[in-house]
């Protein structure tokens, strides 16, 4: 793993693997690249991986300013420019789907494919006030205090594996509430809706049958708007890399083969 400064910030990246194709992988909120342990030694077989702390995430730095989706989608292409990485597909779970699917819009010559998996393309009108306020309780007074958000996320029928879910719970609230308020904010400000028309790589959206946090049927008319997009249900929740990284692994596999990304 190393460190990197570029687009305004300082990253925290980890590139390994060989081959003639890239794949990215980029985290959900709350996560960091450790998202990824389980699903790496799944995929990395003769392609190259690069996977990151977003901005604002893990041991990336901290965010302390307003934060747009534009910014997040050119790190990461900052990133691969620094790295010497002309094109790769990408894969992301919720907030990191996002930056896959915007980056494939603002930067399309750089994303030969996009997996996006419960991806938060926006937050409904009247949804806004009470996310706010449960930002700013969060800010006040830590993590903790949404720690629910697990449960809706990760639900019990997938906790099968007990230090795998501590692991996981332990690493989510050693993460900053400032940064994760503003990505949040961030959010509550995104609508990706309307530009979804215009992805042209191929694209592989996927749900989690348990997610709780957005469940298949926000995910299915996602996947409606792109041209061409394949859609599909897992039985998986909202941390599918974690959770079921078996699972998880083959689809993108299997997808990514099929394009020949």
């Amino acid at each position: 793993m190393d460190f990197i400064e570029i687009n305004g910030t300082a990253l925290r990246y980890e590139l390994t693997g060989s081959g003639p194709s890239t794949l990215v992988l980029i985290h959900e909120m709350g996560g960091t690249l450790e998202s990824w342990d389980l699903v790496l030694p799944l995929l990395s077989d003769g392609r190259t991986i690069l996977r990151y702390d977003t901005r604002g995430a893990g041991l990336s730095q901290k965010v302390r300013a307003p934060l747009s989706i534009d910014t997040m989608a050119d790190d990461l292409v900052a990133l691969m420019d620094r790295l010497g990485i002309k094109r790769a597909a990408l894969a992301g779970v919720a907030v990191g789907g996002a930056i896959a699917l915007h980056t494939a819009v603002r930067h399309a010559e750089r994303v030969a494919a996009v997996v996006a998996s419960s991806p938060a393309v926006s937050v409904a009108a009247d949804k806004h006030v009470a996310l706010l306020a449960r930002v700013e309780r969060m800010e006040r007074e830590g993590l903790q205090t949404v720690i629910d958000t697990l449960d809706n996320g990760y639900p019990a029928e997938l906790r099968t594996d007990a230090e795998r879910f501590a692991s996981f719970r332990a690493r989510w609230l050693g993460g900053d509430p400032i940064s994760y308020g503003a990505i949040y904010r961030m959010l509550i400000a995104t609508d990706l809706q309307p530009e979804l028309s215009r992805i042209r790589c191929p694209v592989l959206l996927t749900a989690g049958a348990l997610d709780r946090v957005r469940p298949p049927h926000l995910v299915e008319p996602v996947a409606k708007a792109i041209p061409g997009a394949r859609y599909l249900t897992l039985q998986a929740a909202h941390y599918a890399p974690v959770q079921t990284p078996e699972l998880y692994a083959q689809t993108i596999g299997e997808f990514l083969k099929a394009v020949g990304a």
